[in-house]
């Protein structure tokens, strides 16, 4: 769909072709395709719903995770309903099997590759519930894991009961009779790990359905960073829209099923000053709009990091709300842009790290490139950011600057209210 970013409603990802069986990574068998709890395609005869169906066409994608070589989950089946409070023992389930379930490592799904799981008849209509089932830890418990940076080791990854069930996802989209419908799931790796308190990961899914058609923004970055690992951003107003990760290989990078408007594209690499590139448009839900190319790819300037660091508090305190930290610069033209941005752990704390200390460097989007990138001073000053901190159902708080161009800063603590 890596340090990463949020994505709230919209994602990342490019370049597949969608009306496919299920095939490839993983070493899965195709899906087996199910209408209503009737077996079709694979292991019998679809269900007979003459003129009235559709088929659907389902893919698995992600945005980059941070600090895991792995996040492996085992996908079962994906389940539509066309009513959104339909139970999971209703009638009038549509379901892609996978048999077995296959184990996708999320983190080979990022910078534009599609994971296939299969296709199904359906009745044609609007749908609006999704569910993806996971495979539980059972046994030796290696169905869903992490392997963290820091330790190369798989370790389980625990996954509650209340999810076993079915991934709830929302969604709303349409069917027509006779044609293919690619329905496309963002599972974003990062946001989805939880660290526990008491040692150990927790499964905590966060899935979006997003625009099936490939379009959206595409370049590249000096391959002499991008091993290093480049995270790229597509941004509105502050919000992270999409995000990827530059091939570590050739630098390449696309942020794909943008809805069309104009993005600020954000670049952070490790050990590097951040670039952006103002206002950058997607035209259509089907055009691309490169921002560099392999001759003269997006350089980065060397530049110390630092860290930010606190706790986010919740009043009333919620054992299910889970804080999120945004840290943020802005630039020219009243551009504000994140930089990073991490999900507040066990009790709140959070550590917000790889935040450089050097000025980032800015270029307004012209269709002839390269583009001209130069360092400027944010509203925040050289070192400066904001932080903001936000939960569901509670009043957003923001701490307007912290100067790390000295340090590291600790203690940026905020509470958030209702």
């Amino acid at each position: 769909m890596k340090s990463t970013f949020i994505r709230l409603g919209a994602a990342s990802t490019v370049l597949a072709a969608l009306a496919l069986t299920a095939c490839g990574g993983g070493g899965g068998s195709p899906g087996i395709n199910r209408t209503n709890g009737t077996t079709g395609n694979g292991s019998g005869t679809p269900p007979a719903l003459g003129g009235t169906s559709g088929t659907l066409s389902v893919s698995l994608t992600d945005a980059p995770a941070c600090g895991f070589d792995a996040v492996n989950v085992s996908v079962s089946k994906v389940r539509v309903h066309q009513s959104a409070s339909a139970a999971d023992a209703d009638s009038g389930w549509s379901e892609v099997v996978l048999a077995p379930a296959r184990k996708i490592n999320l983190l080979n799904l990022t910078n534009g590759v599609l994971e296939p799981l299969g296709t199904t008849p359906v009745p044609s209509g609007h749908y609006s519930q999704v569910r993806l089932v996971l495979d539980p830890n059972t046994g030796a418990g290696m169905a869903n894991t992490v392997i963290p940076t820091a330790t190369k080791t798989e370790t389980t990854l625990e996954t509650p009961a209340a999810i076993q069930s079915g991934i709830q996802i929302a969604s709303n989209f349409d069917v027509v009779a006779g044609q293919t419908y690619g329905l496309v799931l963002d599972f974003d790796a990062c946001r989805s790990v939880v660290t526990k308190a008491a040692g150990g990961y927790l499964l905590a899914p966060v899935v979006n359905v997003v625009p099936s058609t490939a379009n959206g923004i595409t370049g590249f970055v000096s391959t002499v960073f991008a091993r290093d690992g480049v995270v790229v951003s597509a941004q509105q107003n502050g919000n992270v829209i999409g995000s990827t990760v530059a091939d570590p290989a050739t630098g390449a990078f696309a942020l794909s099923r943008l809805a069309p408007g104009a993005y600020d594209i954000v670049f952070v690499g490790a050990g590097r000053g951040a670039a952006v590139i103002g206002s950058v448009p997607v035209a259509s839900t089907t055009g691309t709009t490169a921002v560099s190319t392999a001759a003269a790819p997006i350089n980065l300037p060397v530049s110390l990091t630092r860290t930010i660091s606190g706790t986010v508090t919740l009043s009333p305190v919620s054992a299910t709300v889970k804080p999120y930290v945004k840290v943020l610069q802005t630039i020219a033209a009243g551009k504000t842009v994140v930089i990073q941005g991490r999900d507040a752990g066990a009790g709140g704390a959070y550590s917000v790290s790889a935040l450089p200390v050097a000025a980032p460097q800015y270029a307004s989007y012209g269709a002839s490139l390269p583009l001209t990138f130069g360092p400027v001073v944010p509203v925040q000053g050289v070192g400066g950011y904001r932080v903001d901190a936000l939960a569901t159902g509670y009043v957003f708080k923001t701490v307007s600057v912290v100067d790390v161009a000295a340090g590291d800063k600790a203690d940026v603590n905020l509470q958030l209210t209702q």
